[in-house]
């Protein structure tokens, strides 16, 4: 049996990149978002749910553990931006970037790990960004939750120490995704989403006695 990687947010950008990463090097992938419309290939379990709400974390961690398969790997991906600062951003930011970027990540790793925990095995892979380590102007609510992301990632990184899970921060810089259509600036101001899957997959790789805690990566040419 393959082993299982569940990534959410898997259908564009990062996520999907560490998808195909993962499935190519002989992974079996849960692949949730919002719409898994389009989302083809072999080695790919779709599941549809909005992870800024309890009730769609509640859903996926049900459709895994019905899969009666021992979780590998875990991505806390999911994540959303909004551009604004504290004292002007609109009403209910904070709430929406709170439950999406943290909340999700904390309650389907909390509905997860517990199986690990019996394995004694497993990876989490927790998305941040260099958005975790430096504020920025615009940076509002968004930088708030990612600065507690990697926090959050820092505590299950001492808490899974002894049951012998890894957990590793990535903070990326920007990466040329979606997000960034429209943009005037040249392609190579960016990092590509491969090379956020492939740092991934390298520290997923590493002995079981050794363990990449964070991996800040930035475009060679600086922050933008």
């Amino acid at each position: 049996m393959k082993p299982l990687i569940v990534v959410t947010g898997g259908t564009k950008g990062i996520g999907r990149a560490i998808v195909d990463k993962f499935v190519a090097e002989g992974f079996e992938a849960v692949v949730c978002a919002r719409s898994v419309e389009g989302l083809a290939g072999p080695d790919r379990l779709p599941f549809a749910a909005d992870l800024a709400t309890r009730t769609g974390v509640d859903a996926l961690v049900r459709y895994v553990q019905s899969l009666n398969r021992p979780v590998e790997v875990l991505v806390n991906n999911t994540g959303t931006f909004q551009p604004g600062q504290i004292h002007n951003e609109a009403e209910g930011t904070f709430e929406q970037l709170m439950n999406t970027n943290v909340a999700s990540a904390y309650h389907l790793t909390r509905g997860l790990v517990r199986d690990m925990m019996i394995q004694r095995r497993g990876h989490i892979f927790m998305m941040c960004s260099t958005a975790s380590i430096t504020a920025y102007t615009n940076g509002g609510s968004y930088c708030i939750s990612k600065f507690a992301l990697l926090g959050m990632s820092r505590v299950l990184r001492e808490e899974l120490k002894p049951h012998s899970i890894k957990v590793t921060a990535i903070l990326p810089g920007a990466t040329l995704t979606n997000s960034w259509e429209g943009t005037d600036l040249p392609e190579d101001r960016f990092m590509k989403p491969d090379d956020v899957a492939d740092s991934a997959w390298a520290a997923y790789t590493l002995s079981k006695s050794a363990v990449v805690e964070e991996i800040l990566i930035r475009p060679q040419l600086g922050d933008i």
